[in-house]
């Protein structure tokens, strides 16, 4: 199952994420306490976006 980058990036939002700066492959977010590289592919799969929700300290969503 893929799941959407945008989706990933709303899930961090809502968890009080926000965009740091764009590099050339990734997208760099944080919360003031973590910063998490997000690639920019169009999508993921589950396993990889858990990971990274994981990273981040939030619950695994997908």
């Amino acid at each position: 199952m893929s799941i959407k980058r945008r989706d990933l990036i709303r899930y961090f939002e809502e968890n009080a994420f926000y965009i740091l700066r764009e590099g050339s492959n990734h997208s760099i977010y944080t919360n003031g306490k973590k910063t998490i590289p997000v690639k920019r592919h169009t999508t993921f799969n589950r396993i990889t976006a858990n990971e990274i929700c994981k990273q981040a300290g939030l619950p695994p969503k997908f």
